[in-house]
């Protein structure tokens, strides 16, 4: 039977409004159909909460399976994983750099620019002397030293940034005493307040070694000071909380920090030895200047004597003494309240061999056998001893007879001798603070 075309068009598009009615009610209408691919839930082991069907339970299924879960959870755990390992390596990796600690220095006296550019080699800014504020940072083993100075550094005007504290201080003199004793109260403030945790001294010690007004601040009796760092042969040291420091050369004169060079080794010296200073009366320095006198030696050496000790130095005066220093074989170092003096490592500076009085000075300063200087006869330190200037010319008859190479080879150990010396100190410092302050307990 043929069926008109429009019967059989208005048929199609009432097939197709139909398909699209079914459709769209299954969307949004129909209730969800598992598939069978879905994963069955187990059954429950108490009463079943399924459909009974046949005697038996239905399966119980999940609605809201996801196809790809087990696979999630995995890269889930393997990225979990993942991340703990990678945190554990950068741990080891933290663990394996050599921990840093950081120290200030406060220098109140003028040692401490011995402490600081001498042995420390650390940098300063300005490099004016005279500057009101002068600072520097410099890294020594495992500690990072930041370092303040000048009369600009006043109580309550120096940055606090770092718990652990070293005050260099003079306790030469009552009146330095007195200065150095308000430094302390400062510093004990800040303990007390915990802004400061860790402190340490280098202090100047009295020439008789009367520093008993220090006692009372160190730990060991009750105080704050962890270490002591003090100069002179003091019975105190123990090398446990009170440590010998050497004396160094006199900044407070502007005496430079000497770099060897090649001039300094293999110049030829016109003169056997020097002697610049104050000839005190009564002294071993008088027997000094009568026995070069008397031996006509004061033509083969260069002494300029004074009766007056003068504190400060003027330029030609300075420079008059370096020139001395550059240009002898030999410095003769005569003892004065205390046996240890600035021209001992001045000499070294230069490489002119020290001759030094090894006699004790009036004072409590002996500490053994091997006082006065047991810091650097402990340290090998190439010097010339003598205990009387009498046995002077004997020694500069023998310095006569020594060849041009002989000198120079001399020069050069005693040279490398006081570089290790100072390298010596610099690591001992460190290690000393690194151990007292962030190690024990």
């Amino acid at each position: 039977m043929k069926i008109p075309k429009r019967k059989l068009f208005l048929l199609i598009i009432f097939a197709y409004v139909a398909f699209s009615l079914y459709a769209a009610y299954n969307v949004f209408f129909s209730t969800k159909v598992i598939s069978r691919v879905h994963r069955v839930v187990k059954k429950e082991t108490g009463v079943p909460s399924g459909v009974r069907d046949g005697g038996g339970v239905a399966p119980f299924f999940a609605e809201d399976w996801n196809p790809w879960e087990d696979e999630q959870v995995e890269y889930n755990s393997a990225l979990v994983k993942k991340r703990e390992a990678f945190k554990q390596h950068m741990g080891r990796i933290d663990r394996s750099k050599p921990q840093r600690y950081k120290v200030q220095v406060w220098g109140k006296a003028a040692i401490g620019l011995y402490l600081w550019e001498h042995i420390l080699e650390g940098p300063l800014n300005p490099t004016d002397k005279v500057a009101q504020w002068r600072e520097g940072e410099l890294q020594s083993g495992k500690i990072d030293f930041s370092f303040y100075t000048g009369p600009a550094v006043v109580q309550g005007h120096v940055p606090v940034d770092m718990n652990s504290l070293v005050l260099v201080l003079n306790g030469r003199e009552q009146q330095k005493v007195t200065y150095s004793t308000r430094w302390l109260e400062h510093v004990q403030a800040l303990v007390q307040s915990r802004a400061v945790l860790h402190v340490a001294v280098v202090l100047l010690g009295n020439e008789h070694c009367n520093n008993a007004w220090i006692g009372p601040y160190l730990k060991r009796n009750g105080g704050f000071v962890d270490l002591l760092f003090l100069v002179y042969d003091s019975p105190w040291v123990n090398d446990k909380d009170v440590f010998q420091w050497p004396l160094g050369v006199a900044t407070y004169r502007q005496f430079p920090l000497i770099r060897p060079n090649t001039q300094l080794i293999t110049s030829n010296r016109p003169y056997l030895c020097n002697f610049l200073g104050t000839v005190y009366k009564n002294s071993s320095r008088e027997t000094l200047m009568q026995v070069l006198k008397q031996s006509d030696l004061d033509k083969e050496c260069i002494t300029t004597a004074r009766e007056k000790w003068l504190p400060q130095e003027t330029a030609d005066s300075l420079r008059r003494y370096k020139t001395a220093l550059a240009q002898s074989e030999l410095t003769l170092c005569p003892v004065g309240i205390n046996t240890e003096c600035y021209r001992i490592y001045e000499a070294c500076s230069y490489g002119s061999v020290p001759v030094v009085e090894d006699v004790l000075t009036p004072g409590t300063c002996a500490a053994g056998p091997s006082s006065p200087l047991r810091l650097l006869k402990a340290a090998g330190a190439p010097f010339i001893f003598l205990s009387d200037w009498k046995e002077l010319p004997a020694i500069l008859e023998r310095e006569r007879a020594m060849s041009q190479e002989q000198r120079v080879d001399r020069r050069r150990r005693l040279l490398e001798w006081y570089a290790s010396f100072r390298q010596q100190m610099k690591e001992r410092f460190s290690d000393v603070i690194e151990e007292a302050f962030f190690k024990s307990g």
